[in-house]
């Protein structure tokens, strides 16, 4: 941690860089939910959850190709079943909009039968069945969303009243950040979004927002402070510098633990944990080279009273000084 002890990195002179980071990542998430949209019909992989329908989770006795899944089920005519590996190289799940229930069969016995003829040896057991109605699914998107929302207006709500509407658009940028980045990952590599992943989200928002939270509130000590030899600049880039151990501490500490979860926990909870390792990775960045960045831009466009005579007294005192970080 001596990197981080006593640093006086010149982030904010960074912060050009760290837009244009951010862009790339923006166009590469709009990209790729496009590409989803022409490919699957939806931005991302919504899950069973989501978008209605019946997923059977199967466990082999033995590792088995997904291809062979595959080729099994359109030799038994159901085209239609999207197979995906899921856990370990012997686990595959089946999902289906409507299974042949109307034949008198249950889920778990239609796929029974497409895969008895292909799997005769690797026996498999049925680790879960989910269903989801349709409007069911469409109603859970919509609760997952406001859900988001409304932490997030609550959040603008508290931090208008505890320091000023400034900071507290300049978080909900930072936050917007992290979930629209965190989206473009999940849009990448198509991973299954379900009612976990807005629990993860949810903690995301939480975290971000604490990280955040803690560059503000030294931001706020500093300007109360009367330093009329520093910028409104150098006060933003000392306060990120000062909080920096504990933004590396608290994240490792926490993507310890989760990579601990990610590996171990199990397959269930391994998308819920692989979200938040992005969030929080995402969300650290976003409180050092976003956050303060952002409320830079809006000091400037939309300057307070305080800010504009301190920045007066700094000119005023070091007329020919050049800024130094």
């Amino acid at each position: 941690m001596r990197l981080f002890t006593n640093a006086n990195y010149p982030i904010m002179h960074w912060r050009k860089r760290a837009y244009a980071v951010t862009a790339l990542l923006f166009l590469a998430t709009f990209v790729a939910m496009g590409v989803n949209v022409a490919q699957l019909g939806s931005w991302l992989n919504y899950g069973v959850d989501f978008r209605g329908g019946t997923l059977v989770h199967l466990a082999f006795n033995r590792p088995v190709e997904i291809t062979d899944v595959r080729a099994a089920a359109r030799s038994a005519g159901r085209e239609d079943w999207e197979i995906s590996r899921f856990g370990g190289n012997n686990e595959v799940v089946v999902r289906k909009e409507t299974f042949q229930e109307n034949l008198g069969r249950s889920p778990e016995e239609d796929v029974r039968d497409a895969l008895r003829s292909r799997f005769p040896d690797n026996t498999y057991k049925v680790v879960r069945t989910e269903a989801v109605g349709p409007k069911v699914g469409n109603e859970l998107q919509y609760r997952a969303l406001i859900a988001i929302l409304i932490s997030l207006a609550i959040t603008m709500v508290y931090l208008a009243v505890r320091f000023e509407w400034r900071f507290g658009l300049a978080a909900i940028a930072a936050t917007f950040h992290d979930i629209l980045i965190t989206l473009g990952i999940l849009a990448i590599t198509r991973n299954e979004v379900s009612l976990g992943t807005v629990a993860a989200f949810l903690t995301i928002v939480g975290y971000s927002l604490n990280d955040t939270i803690v560059v503000f509130d030294r931001i706020r000590e500093s300007l109360a402070k009367p330093r009329h030899d520093q910028t409104y600049l150098e006060i933003l880039n000392r306060a990120i510098n000062e909080t920096l151990p504990r933004t590396v501490l608290t994240a490792s500490g926490t993507l310890v633990t989760l990579i601990s979860l990610f590996l171990f926990g199990g397959p269930v909870i391994r998308d819920f944990a692989l979200v938040l390792i992005l969030g929080i990775f995402i969300g650290t960045f976003s409180s050092i080279f976003v956050a303060a960045p952002v409320l830079y831009f809006i000091q400037n466009k939309w300057p307070n009273k305080p800010a504009r005579q301190q920045a007066a007294s700094s000119r005023s005192a070091r007329p020919r000084e050049r800024t130094t970080v």
